[in-house]
């Protein structure tokens, strides 16, 4: 692959083989985040988990302090009471089965996250092969299956991620955006850490965060010191 002159003058500055503290890592990316744009800050984490068991799988939710900086469009499979109640905690979109059928018919994904009640994941089930592929299935371990949906709404309108291990065991996650700052990045991956480690599986034995990565949207990766976290 080959890189812009932007990327390539950046990863000039990285020591290669250094491991960085988590300041001085956020700093290193902030410094090589130079696009046009408010770049989003993520982190790689490879854990040493075996997704191909079940009593490994790491995933779940947790609210960053200062949010993810971006706007997310909330849908909320719910009736009666519980769909008043989304609409009023701030879902973008509330429905049933015609949310269904609209996603089914047109193809229709202007959301970033679902919420349902319990009582309506027959009718969500009906479209899982859509959703599932997509990171869109509700799931109750993530928060995003319950009848408290006006806290689900408003936690994730708050800054509410979801993590989860993927098939090569890496996490991968937003923590912010550039503009941030050291200050508050720091703060959201402090959270975040703390949630992946007391997720960790107890069928999972030896070193549980292997290695970490922090990078801006077009910017090169920048190693994080695992021990510290």
């Amino acid at each position: 692959m080959k890189h812009g002159k932007k990327y390539v003058d950046s990863k000039k500055i990285i020591e290669p083989l250094k491991a960085y503290d988590p300041e001085e890592a956020l700093d290193m990316t902030l410094k090589t985040s130079k696009a046009k744009f408010d770049e989003t800050i993520e982190i790689s984490i490879r854990l040493g988990v075996d997704p191909r068991h079940a009593d490994q799988q790491v995933r779940g939710a947790v609210v960053l302090p200062h949010g993810t900086g971006r706007s997310v469009r909330v849908l909320v499979f719910a009736k009666g009471d519980k769909a008043a109640e989304a609409l009023e905690a701030g879902a973008d979109y509330v429905g049933a089965e015609e949310m269904v059928q609209k996603i089914q018919t047109e193809n229709w994904f202007k959301f970033d996250v679902c919420v349902a009640t319990p009582d309506m994941m027959g009718v969500v089930g009906r479209i899982g092969r859509v959703l599932g592929p997509k990171g869109l299935m509700p799931n109750p371990k993530s928060g995003t299956v319950t009848m408290d949906v006006a806290r689900a709404v408003a936690d994730i309108k708050a800054g509410k991620v979801e993590y989860r291990v993927d098939k090569t065991a890496i996490v991968h996650c937003p923590i912010g955006k550039a503009s941030f700052g050291i200050e508050k990045l720091n703060q959201n991956l402090a959270v975040l850490m703390e949630a992946i480690v007391k997720a960790k599986p107890s069928a999972v034995k030896g070193t549980y965060v292997k290695s970490l990565y922090l990078s801006s949207t077009m910017g090169p990766g920048v190693k994080v010191n695992p021990l510290k976290f």
